[in-house]
């Protein structure tokens, strides 16, 4: 790609707005001209709106420290400076940031959003590219009915997820229809934010509860495996999931522990590790720049995956899985984990942007 796009970050001095400072620094396709935070921050120095609380081991990159931040809600400060915006906002009212997210997209800027605020909306794609990278044909659709002109938005799923549905949909793709899953996430404080759980909750303990991410966690796959119909995308929900998400004192990567019980076939234990061992798609393909090489990593040792050594598997873009066996309930049993900070939030929106623009959608 030898002209890069002129970026936005909407949110860009909140925790996953900062992430995605740090992963575009020296991106090959993207360049970030444009920052834009809460009314606080606006007409602040950036290194100056996050004095004190800029959250990363590396620092703030050079390009970015003297860059005036905008008003988020500006919209017209925006235009003419950036091709698209990535969307980090979290708006106090859902409905809001779902409003200025699609006041972007009618005023012909592109937005590839990590909130929630958008992933129910019929129209809206949200992506795994390895899995539902097809959902893309929907964009068309919602410029259309809504008078887009240049601008849409995608969006991508919670981070719970990201661990354990691109092993299930291998497995899927390969004939192996899965008729139920149950599974506990045992998820990083990363998750929550900053400042996040409060330390006094989280050292010497788990808190099995978390606000909202059970539902998001059984119900975002049928929407991700789902198929358009017309002007929206219709749910499949043929795969029933029952989860458990808890929050465990680890700073960055999600774990889950899942049983599978398959619809007809059972597949063998070396057919399923070599399914996912094989297994390839859109990403990979073509070669896009975040994604990793091998999108599901098996590993072999009883005691893996873990967090520390396993979590930045792929530049934090991979699954990793392992403990594979035979369940006395259901079929099989067996644990996954990805980056929570990286696949399952700036890393995961950025790779969307790749797959977007190879597809023809931005630039």
């Amino acid at each position: 790609m030898a002209n890069k796009l002129k970026v936005g970050i909407l949110g860009a001095t909140g925790m996953v707005g900062q992430n995605y400072l740090r992963l575009l620094e020296d991106h090959p396709w993207f360049d970030v001209t444009y920052v834009s935070a809460s009314e606080r921050s606006a007409k602040k120095a950036y290194e100056e709106a996050v004095a004190g609380r800029w959250h990363y081991a590396t620092p703030i990159p050079m390009a970015i420290r003297n860059i005036v931040v905008e008003d988020a809600s500006d919209i017209e400060k925006a235009k003419g400076k950036v091709d698209f915006v990535f969307s980090a906002m979290d708006l106090p009212m859902k409905e809001d940031t779902k409003s200025l997210e699609m006041a972007y997209a009618k005023a012909g800027i592109p937005v590839v959003s990590n909130s929630s605020a958008n992933r129910w909306t019929d129209d809206v794609p949200m992506l795994i590219p390895e899995i539902n990278h097809k959902h893309t044909d929907i964009i068309p659709i919602q410029k259309k009915s809504r008078g887009f002109s240049k601008g849409f938005v995608a969006v991508k799923p919670n981070c719970s997820l990201q661990s354990y549905l691109t092993p299930l949909f291998a497995l899927e793709q390969a004939g192996y229809r899965i008729e139920r899953v149950i599974l506990t996430t045992m998820q990083a404080v990363s998750g929550a934010g900053y400042p996040g759980v409060p330390s006094l909750d989280m050292i010497d303990n788990l808190v099995p509860y978390i606000g909202g991410e059970e539902e998001k966690t059984e119900q975002e796959p049928h929407k991700i495996l789902g198929r358009i119909e017309g002007s929206r995308i219709v749910n499949d929900e043929s795969m029933r999931i029952s989860a458990t998400c808890t929050r465990v004192p680890v700073v960055d990567g999600h774990t889950a522990s899942i049983n599978v019980k398959f619809a007809e076939r059972k597949p063998a234990r070396d057919e399923i590790i070599k399914i996912w061992r094989a297994f390839r798609s859109f990403p990979q393909e073509n070669k896009l720049p975040s994604a990793p090489s091998q999108p599901i990593i098996y590993l072999e040792e009883d005691n893996r995956p873990q967090p520390r050594k396993d979590r930045d598997a792929g530049k934090g873009m991979a699954v990793s899985v392992g403990r594979l066996r035979e369940d006395s309930v259901f079929d099989y049993k067996f644990v996954a984990l990805s980056h929570n900070t990286v696949r399952g939030a700036a890393g995961g929106g950025i790779l969307n942007a790749e797959l977007l623009r190879v597809k023809g959608f931005l630039g």
